[in-house]
């Protein structure tokens, strides 16, 4: 039925499992990509001190240097941390808060392989229903929608291919002024 209303441009790939075994690249954006999540405070970083500001799960991300969480970047800051205990088989490997997106990595394990042998009442999980969950639980504390109704996904194909994504999260302050996201507003 034609409302006269643009087709919206399906961005996920056809006919793709999400739930599928996999090391996911998500982009999530705000709306009109404000930058209310953080500030980038330094670029400047030393090279000894660079190593260690790569922000994976258990690295409490307001250590990093560079980055400075407003309270919007605390509250997803802290739901993506809360989630590697609320999804049996989805796990956030590595992310970075940036002032108007949050880049992350995603590692969906086949349903009962979890890092832990307990019994647990966590759920099975997708990329499409982590996120839309990650961005529901945020939008109720924040009391307001704050994100863009889609995100990007790059499914990690290879070794390689996952040093290079890591590498662009941990480096993504270091160079936010290049960033494609990046806008002065």
């Amino acid at each position: 039925m034609n409302n006269g209303l643009p087709k919206r441009k399906n961005i996920r790939l056809r006919e793709y499992n999400y739930s599928e075994t996999g090391l996911y690249f998500i982009t999530i954006c705000t709306e009109e990509r404000r930058k209310i999540l953080s500030k980038i405070v330094r670029m400047d970083v030393p090279d000894d001190l660079r190593s260690r500001t790569a922000i994976f799960v258990g690295v409490d991300v307001l250590d990093d240097p560079r980055v400075e969480l407003t309270e919007y970047g605390k509250i997803a800051d802290k739901y993506i941390k809360q989630f590697n205990d609320h999804y049996e088989n989805v796990s956030v490997e590595q992310y970075v808060i940036m002032p108007n997106h949050i880049h992350m990595i995603l590692f969906v394990r086949p349903c009962g392989s979890s890092r832990t042998s307990t019994p647990t009442s966590r759920q099975h999980g997708t990329v499409p229903a982590f996120i839309s969950t990650f961005k529901r639980f945020c939008n109720k504390e924040y009391g307001e929608n704050i994100w863009q109704r889609y995100y990007y996904d790059h499914v990690i194909r290879d070794h390689r291919d996952y040093e290079k994504i890591s590498e662009y999260i941990r480096d993504n302050p270091l160079h936010w002024q290049d960033d494609e996201l990046y806008n002065e507003i």
